[in-house]
């Protein structure tokens, strides 16, 4: 079942589809191509199974590209008695900044504490030591105030007693899901995107599928032992065809980028924020500085795009003119935004930042779905889900503590790449990151960042030859996040990118220009200041909603 590397090359993804019109019966199929899909094709193709993953929009596209790029214990549910989840998740943490240095890696944290104001010191501090208890390891320790004002002098300083530092990690989330992807790619796995699952129902010994193939309006009938509906906060669309329904609550969190040079962080500081004492984090990110996020109830989401409200925005900036008062950011500082919605399983709290993250697994015969949970437990997301179904499936003894990466080696350094991109190429891209060293072929040029980013033009130029973009917005938005670093999402570069990518995808230009004016729209209206579409996409029950 080991397929050939190059099938996610241009035209892979036609050839899959090819193949799965004609190869119809699956162990597994999963539907669903964010972290938790990821996961579970990942668990079941190293166990030898025969896996389809598809997704109705890009891979990532949903929550899995939009969240806070944390992966985090959770320090609060320690604090709201959850300690179960935070144990699973500070041990994910450990265990993914081994597994994978250059894509999760180790963040300091700060939460300044100010006189007669939550948290204290030292209940923050007994809380830490919890924390660090858990993760087998001593991270937190307390700064005095003159330490603080010395090292960040734009942090308001009014009433500050010092600040307890701690430690959790950062990802780029979309490149975690598509590492993830690679892995499960390379034991076997079919994974398409711009897939959907129409409709299902049960066969007498199987689950019969019908896939649509969201490019073309082909359609394609399969079936396998198990159905996974990994779709989040969509899981209600296939359960609902059984007459099933999960209590999912979606909850709307939006983030602002901002320069660096604005607020030059090194830290992710940890603010309570004076309306409402949610925290907000405000921390570095690709050489940018990220401020968010906001936690408010969501609309029953449809296929389509989210973005930040007026009042998300300013409820953001509040934020940021109360706590670095020196540093006057506006909303003219703002180089993009984004929002996603995220799959919170209803326990009835009066609002969603009060709800619980872990997950639920639901099985309606050979239907098993899936949605909660948090980005730092994929993996054993992934093994309840297995678990729930391992009647129907092969009996298989794996090493469910196997890793979920496989060591990348040590790619070979080209000439003119540091040992910090070598680092992060490795981290983002495992075994590939010396193909794409390869793939050079004496272009230096290719060596080049993209503007002041972190993006080489090489990593770029692979990311379009080799995982499988269908729109450009794809390859800025999620493959690379050039979309959210760049002014304009990048579009004042569109000469380099039209020279160095159109005749990779084949595309002449009249379909350029079609790709750049949708990717152009679709930015303006989801990924910067709010718009009225934004604002309509968001329109329901935010009232009463806390708004961080």
């Amino acid at each position: 079942m080991q397929q050939p590397e190059t099938s996610w090359s241009q035209g892979g993804r036609e050839s899959d589809w090819t193949r799965i019109q004609a190869e119809s019966q699956w162990d597994i199929i999963i539907a669903g191509g964010g972290i938790t899909g990821a996961g579970v094709a990942r668990e079941a193709a190293r166990r030898g199974l025969k896996v389809l993953l598809v997704d109705r929009q890009d891979f990532s596209w949903g929550t899995s590209s939009r969240s806070s790029k944390m992966v985090h214990g959770g320090l609060r549910y320690i604090a709201q008695g959850d300690v179960r989840t935070t144990l699973h998740s500070v041990r994910e943490r450990e265990r993914l900044m081994q597994e994978a240095p250059g894509l999760v890696d180790l963040m300091p944290y700060i939460m300044p504490h100010y006189e007669g104001r939550f948290p204290g010191r030292f209940a923050f501090g007994m809380l830490l030591k919890v924390y660090d208890l858990l993760a087998r390891r001593r991270y937190h320790q307390f700064h005095s105030a003159t330490k603080i004002a010395e090292r960040y002098p734009f942090l308001n300083q009014a009433d500050l007693v010092g600040a307890s530092e701690f430690a959790d990690a950062v990802t780029d989330d979309s490149r975690l899901v598509m590492r993830v992807l690679h892995e499960a790619r390379s034991d076997g796995a079919t994974v398409l995107n711009y897939v959907s699952v129409s409709s299902s129902q049960e066969g007498d010994d199987r689950v019969l599928v019908s896939l649509r193939n969201e490019v073309t309006g082909e359609t394609a009938d399969v079936s396998a032992s198990v159905l996974v509906n990994a779709t989040g906060v969509w899981v209600n669309e296939l359960r609902e065809q059984r007459g099933e329904q999960a209590n999912v609550r979606p909850a709307r969190g939006s983030h602002i980028v901002i320069d660096r040079s604005k607020l030059p962080t090194d830290v992710s500081f940890t603010i309570l924020h004076p309306e409402d004492q949610r925290p907000i984090f405000v921390y570095p990110w690709e050489g940018r500085t990220v401020i968010g996020t906001t936690d408010l109830d969501h609309p029953k989401p449809d296929n389509g795009e989210v973005g930040i409200t007026r009042r998300e925005l300013d409820y953001l900036l509040r934020l940021a003119s109360f706590q670095f008062p020196q540093t006057q950011i506006t909303e003219s500082d703002v180089i993009s935004s984004w929002a996603g919605v995220r799959p919170l399983v209803s326990g009835g709290a009066a609002n969603s930042s009060k709800e619980s993250r872990d997950h639920t697994v639901w099985r309606d015969n050979r239907l098993v779905s899936v949605s909660g949970g948090k980005l730092t437990t994929f993996r054993l997301i992934a093994l309840d889900v297995l678990k729930k179904a391992s009647d129907l499936l092969p009996e298989v003894d794996v090493d469910k503590k196997a890793r979920v990466f496989t060591d990348a080696g040590n790619p070979s350094t080209a000439v003119g790449v540091s040992e910090r991109q070598l680092r992060r190429l490795t981290g983002y891209y495992g075994q590939h990151a010396q193909d794409i060293l390869t793939s050079i072929d004496g272009d230096s040029e290719a060596l080049n960042t993209v503007a002041d980013t972190e993006v080489l033009w090489a990593e770029l130029c692979w990311q379009a030859k080799s995982e499988a973009v269908v729109h450009l917005d794809d390859l800025l938005l999620r493959r690379n996040r050039l979309g959210l670093l760049l002014p304009d999402g990048g579009l004042k570069h569109e000469f380099e990118l039209k020279r160095r990518l159109q005749p990779i995808f084949g595309w002449d230009d009249l379909k350029w220009h079609e790709e750049v004016a949708r990717y152009r729209l679709m930015w303006q209206q989801f990924y910067f200041l709010p718009s009225p579409q934004s604002e309509a996409a968001a329109s329901t029950s935010d009232s009463g909603a806390e708004c961080a």
